[in-house]
């Protein structure tokens, strides 16, 4: 898979600009705050259809305007896809080969990106909602259904919080609609959950094998899936996790209503990655957080391989200057030659003497972004 072409009118601080991707290293070379990040933004919301920097869209909108438009080549294993996005005050509207897309599910998937940046250096550090984050976002590109049970799920939790509150607060006696809710939660909660544990028990495989390369093969990577929900040791089919889910909020339902919110689910879970049977969040040191991220990262790029038959796109904003030389040796010996890359940075110093393709390198200036040519 790769991204042949993007243009954008009104986004962020383009007014216009159309570009072509020949190559499978592309650059944007610049200063802080002339736009190389919106750029790489452009990219990752033409394949999410949301930003990974902002939830308000009228950010991505340029001043002055009502609508932004990314559109993008897509080039698959069955040929090439014309993607489109328009950005409204009112919304988003998704066109794949020119044909409107109702649901979200059936437009992720049709460009896969994995996006670095700064910030997922904290992916083991940070807090639960960002490893939960980061499941639901690469799930959610090589499994549609995941995505559709996903939104289901959070929709019925929404409802059902809101009544649980309209109970606590004497506004509704009627239990049986939570009853209904309940059921239904656990429905979709069962679904997220399953899709879940099979996703984390791939990643591991190909994260630790990267770990323990980077780590000269002195550290064993694992990563547990941490419940909210008491799992059998036995059966975990997605009718078995139902049953726990449902049987353990029908248990939790004076305290839920109580505190007038559900304690548990898939929206409660998260995360613990182990280097060498020890909780790497609480006793690795920084170098180690750093490995793990790094890990866990680029094994998305194997994995999607195998579930897709296609590689991603990879995206690396600013996020060379946060990795020592070894590890950013490690990362572009991981992805030279197999996987399309953008790389956003003030300097080449960090890649010089590192990468053996030639790169197409833009400068970027004021929302000006020019490719350099050959001669200079």
């Amino acid at each position: 898979m790769r991204l042949n072409s993007i243009t954008l009118k009104n986004y962020r601080n383009y007014e216009a600009a159309s570009l072509e991707f020949p190559k499978s290293l592309t650059i944007f070379l610049g200063e802080n705050a002339q736009g190389k990040t919106n750029m790489l933004e452009s990219i990752y919301v033409l394949a999410m259809t949301r930003s990974h920097r902002t939830s308000n869209e009228k950010e991505l909108i340029s001043f002055g305007h009502d609508t932004a438009k990314i559109e993008g080549s897509v080039e698959k294993n069955a040929g090439t896809v014309p993607l489109e996005i328009l950005i409204s005050s009112k919304g988003r509207k998704t066109k794949v080969n020119h044909i409107e897309q109702k649901r979200l599910s059936s437009y992720i998937g049709q460009l896969n990106v994995i996006l670095f940046a700064p910030e997922d250096l904290s992916l083991v550090k940070g807090s639960p909602q960002l490893r939960r984050k980061f499941i639901d976002m690469e799930l959610g590109q090589v499994n549609p259904i995941y995505l559709y049970d996903l939104v289901q799920y959070q929709s019925v939790l929404k409802q059902r919080n809101q009544y649980l509150k309209q109970l606590a607060d004497k506004r509704q006696t009627d239990t049986v609609y939570l009853d209904i809710l309940t059921e239904q939660l656990a429905e979709f909660g069962g679904k997220v959950l399953f899709a879940r544990l099979e996703f984390i028990k791939k990643l591991e495989k190909w994260a630790n094998e990267l770990h323990r390369r980077i780590s000269h093969g002195r550290e064993e990577l694992s990563i547990e899936y941490a419940s909210s929900v008491t799992l059998s040791e036995v059966e975990n089919t997605v009718e078995a996790l139902q049953k726990a889910i449902l049987q353990q909020l029908q248990s939790n339902r004076k305290r839920e209503l109580f505190k007038a919110t559900t304690f548990l689910g898939p929206h409660r879970d998260d995360l613990i990655f182990n280097v060498n049977d020890q909780n790497v969040q609480t006793y690795g040191s920084q170098g180690q957080q750093r490995t793990t991220a790094l890990s866990v990262k680029l094994a998305e790029i194997d994995l999607m391989y195998a579930e897709t038959g296609e590689y991603p796109v990879l995206l690396l904003d600013d996020v060379m200057s946060e990795l020592d030389d070894e590890r950013q040796l490690h990362l572009l010996e991981a992805i030279e030659g197999k996987v399309q890359t953008f790389i956003t940075t003030t300097t080449l110093n960090h890649l010089t003497n590192k990468i053996t393709v030639e790169p197409d390198i833009f400068h970027v200036q004021q929302g000006e972004i020019v490719r350099e040519s050959s001669n200079d």
